[in-house]
């Protein structure tokens, strides 16, 4: 018999994680069962503040390579685990190029190609660094999406090392299938994947990611009245700047001409017909016939 699309979710536990990832974890790979008790995480910042494998570590006795590119973090996270012999602390910046994917950078390590858990949290490229790896092929991957990008939306920011964007679920969840991995739980903003011959033992009812994802508080939705009227619901916040978003700034139309277009009088008309004019000159301009075929 199927569970629960979401029965992981009852598993949700933080003792260092932030919204219940440490316990999800902890299930998915008792689920599994097939365990060398290694993991990997970047960026770890000091390897405590939010952290996914510190529990792992602590009371699993997880051997571990934990990687931070911050100087200022990378030095907090040696004190933090200085004289443990299992654990590898790398000041690295971990990217998706030849020479700083993770493949290269955890080739210099002694952690096997199947270790069991990897998390992603870099804020930005995690699609892509994600996509890069090749040889290392982890049994669960925990990797951070955007919370504010609504399913079914596909989107990835473009692979620029600058850039902090983020890319959707859905976008994850399509690259997992070409790597060979599937959803089976998603919290806030992390979601978890397992690799495909590992699904059948979860038994769940559906891992799309519609019935997986559940926690939608940090979407804003936008949508547009019959009259051209822009609405707002939702969140309504930048959630990482703590800015609301006013609806009356996104309004596209003085509210002389939100009206439905079929009932604009013949001044509205005009008036209408001048904003377009100044706004987008390109629709006045005369499209051009693609020639006939010869």
């Amino acid at each position: 018999m199927s569970k629960s699309a979401t029965w992981l979710l009852d598993h949700r536990r933080d003792v260092h994680s932030q919204t219940g990832e440490d316990g999800i974890v902890e299930k998915i790979l008792a689920t599994i069962g097939d365990s060398d008790r290694w993991c990997v995480e970047f960026g770890a910042w000091d390897g405590q503040f939010l952290t996914n494998t510190r529990h792992l570590i602590e009371s699993s006795d997880y051997s571990a390579v934990l990687i931070e590119a911050d100087r200022g973090r990378f030095a907090d996270l040696q004190r933090n685990y200085a004289g443990r012999a299992n654990v590898t602390t790398l000041g690295r910046f971990v990217g998706f190029g030849a020479e700083d994917n993770l493949d290269v950078i955890l080739a210099a390590t002694p952690i096997p190609r199947d270790f069991d858990f990897l998390s992603i949290d870099i804020d930005g490229n995690d699609f892509h660094v994600w996509k890069a790896m090749a040889i290392y092929r982890p049994k669960v991957v925990v990797i951070e999406f955007n919370p504010t990008i609504p399913p079914p939306l596909r989107f990835v920011q473009p692979a620029d090392p600058a850039l902090n964007q983020g890319c959707s679920l859905d976008a994850l969840v399509e690259l997992g299938k070409q790597k060979g991995y599937e959803l089976v739980s998603a919290v806030l903003f992390n979601a978890f994947f397992v690799r495909a011959e590992y699904l059948p033992l979860f038994e769940l009812e559906s891992n799309s990611p519609a019935a997986l994802r559940t926690d939608l508080a940090a979407v804003t939705w936008l949508f547009t009245g019959f009259d051209g009227t822009l609405f707002l619901r939702g969140s309504c916040r930048m959630p990482w700047h703590g800015l609301a978003l006013k609806e009356s700034r996104f309004q596209r139309l003085p509210r002389f001409l939100r009206h439905f277009p079929g009932n604009y009088s013949r001044l509205q008309k005009v008036v209408f017909g001048l904003l377009v004019l100044f706004t987008e000159p390109a629709k006045f301009l005369p499209r051009r016939q693609k020639p006939e075929p010869r």
